[in-house]
């Protein structure tokens, strides 16, 4: 067993050996580490020498506190927290008050080593979470979660009391996925809150929330959520084993494990669907999907995600199903729209001038008539342009952005056009295309077809409609190629699963979506009884109503 560091001075030399590439880290080849590894210090019975440790450890930090005491008046102990993160009141007044009180014959037998930690735990500490800890990792990560860990002389473990308090924002309406009717709660970023707005909704023991840490240096709590008698063994397995791999300093946003956990990375399209709707999120998991939530963000990610879930809302299941089907296929125009329309008109303009009635293309080319650029030059001006305000608007405060976004681009587009640079059908074709995208229900999948939008005025640009078609079927090909998990990214459409379709273009009544997705799908198929369709009360019972 490893000795502990009994002197600075070890600690030291390991630093200066680890500079010199000595001592490489646990993490991989060519990683290392500035410190000794944690597991390098050894909890004792000396309380002396583990609190000189921990003072290495900690590096002396000034918002670690380390406060010696004596229970009862006789036997040594000590308390170490970090302020802000504990409850400070709370270790005063209650913990630190109840042992100081402690009787004096409990005092006496600790003072003896004859007094087992256990009767400490049963007469005199009032907390409800209460672990024993026996190794000097264990306490530093209690410590650094805002727990207080209690060391006493004598004895080779101590105490760590649920001590954890710190400001964090309170409950609110997301506002990335705002509704007009549907739940106003949204996650925050505080992990425990984010996981008890999942159980309100899924009052059920199925609900399984699994822990674990992720960052060496950050130590992320991430929790994996889902309903063990739904999800696919295969699928949850998966998810672990690429949580596990991963090996980097920190985690700070889910954005970071979003990129080193799927399928494709080289790919533009997002393969795994982020939300802070809680309601969202039980939604998935009644599927059988898997949700991973993280500790300081409100964003919490799902997995298997299919390429449809990016144009559905979570007010579609809440509204009408005739509305919500009709708000469905308008948005699949408004994808349409958002890449096509700027290639389509460049097209049309510089090679296929013959689809156009005569009256429109007169008026076209007397729009163009002293333009100075070519039609694919001034698109990809006007979209350049307008992805400037959209990115002004978007940093600068809330409400500056807003006047800077709108009234910029009132006053842009007017002088520009005025000046004869851009031709006005270009200014409202780029300006239709831009609001097109902000309609989009996911912000990252608009930021894709952005991308491609440019892709395709260049295309367009040099081949015209067959550029588009190339383009296109490009998409097309790469799409049916991506996984999400296993799954494939464009089920059930490809591969096509016909029961699907009562939730992909349109959606289906409520009592029609009988069956979980057929790609989802481990035990139970069916989500639902039959026969829920409403009926007309009949008239052979003698009520005014009748009867069903």
């Amino acid at each position: 067993m490893p000795r502990p560091f009994r002197k600075p001075l070890r600690a030291a030399l390991w630093r200066l050996k680890s500079k010199a590439g000595e001592i490489g880290a646990s993490g991989g080849p060519g990683l290392k580490y500035p410190y000794p590894p944690l597991e390098h210090y050894v909890f004792t019975s000396e309380l002396k020498l583990n609190l000189q440790q921990l003072e290495e450890i900690f590096n002396q930090s000034g918002d670690v506190v380390k406060r010696d005491f004596f229970i009862g008046g006789r036997a040594r102990a000590a308390i170490i927290y970090v302020d802000g993160l504990a409850d400070k009141t709370l270790i005063e007044d209650t913990l630190l008050r109840t042992l100081q009180r402690a009787p004096a014959d409990l005092a006496q037998a600790l003072v003896d080593k004859t007094a087992p930690l256990d009767r400490l735990l049963e007469i005199i500490v009032p907390m409800a979470d209460v672990d024993f800890v026996e190794k000097m990792p264990d306490v530093v990560n209690h410590v650094l979660n805002g727990d207080a860990v209690l060391l006493f002389e004598g004895y080779h473990k101590g105490l760590a009391t649920s001590t954890r308090s710190w400001e964090h924002r309170s409950v609110s309406e997301p506002l990335t996925e705002s509704v007009v009717r549907g739940p106003r709660e949204g996650f925050v970023e505080n992990l425990r809150t984010n996981t008890a707005l999942i159980r309100r909704r899924l009052k059920t023991p199925d609900l399984v929330v699994e822990n674990l840490l992720v960052g060496r240096y950050s130590q992320t709590n991430v929790s994996l959520a889902y309903l063990k008698s739904l999800v696919n063994p295969a699928l949850l397995q998966e998810v672990r084993r690429r949580l596990d791999s991963i090996d980097v300093d920190g985690i700070l946003e889910s954005a970071y494990i979003e990129e080193l956990i799927e399928d494709n990375p080289f790919s533009p399209f997002p393969q795994i669907d982020h939300t802070e709707r809680p309601d969202k999120v039980a939604a998935a998991l009644l599927e059988g999907r898997v949700a991973i939530l993280l500790d300081n963000t409100p964003f919490a990610l799902l997995v298997p995600t299919l390429f449809v879930q990016f144009l559905q809302a979570s007010e579609d299941y809440y509204e009408r199903y005739w509305l919500a089907s009709f708000l469905r296929l308008v948005r699949f125009v408004i994808l349409n729209i958002a890449l096509l329309l700027p290639s389509a008109y460049v097209a049309v303009s510089t090679f296929h001038q013959e689809m156009l009635p005569t009256n429109l293309l007169v008026r076209l080319a007397a729009q163009r008539e002293g333009i100075p650029f070519p039609a694919l030059v001034e698109a990809l001006l006007v979209e350049l342009v307008f992805e400037i305000l959209r990115e002004a608007g978007v940093r600068l405060p809330r409400l500056v952005g807003q006047a800077v976004s709108i009234v910029g681009a009132l006053v842009i587009g007017e002088a520009a056009v005025s000046a004869g640079l851009f031709s006005p059908a270009m200014v409202i074709v780029v300006a239709l295309t831009g609001i097109s995208s902000f309609a989009l229900p996911k912000f990252s999948m608009a930021i894709t077809i952005r991308l491609l939008r440019f892709i395709m005025l260049v295309l367009a640009g040099v081949l015209g409609f067959y550029g588009i078609m190339l383009g296109l079927l490009a998409v097309l090909v790469h799409l049916t190629t991506l996984r999400s998990f296993g799954v494939p990214y464009l089920a059930p459409v490809a591969p096509y699963h016909g029961r699907d379709y009562k939730d992909v273009f349109v959606r289906a009544p409520r009592w029609a979506q009988d069956s979980r997705p057929t790609e989802l799908v481990y035990r139970d198929p069916r989500r639902q009884t039959e026969g829920l369709k409403p009926a007309p009360p009949g008239r052979d019972k003698g009520e005014p109503g009748g009867g069903r």
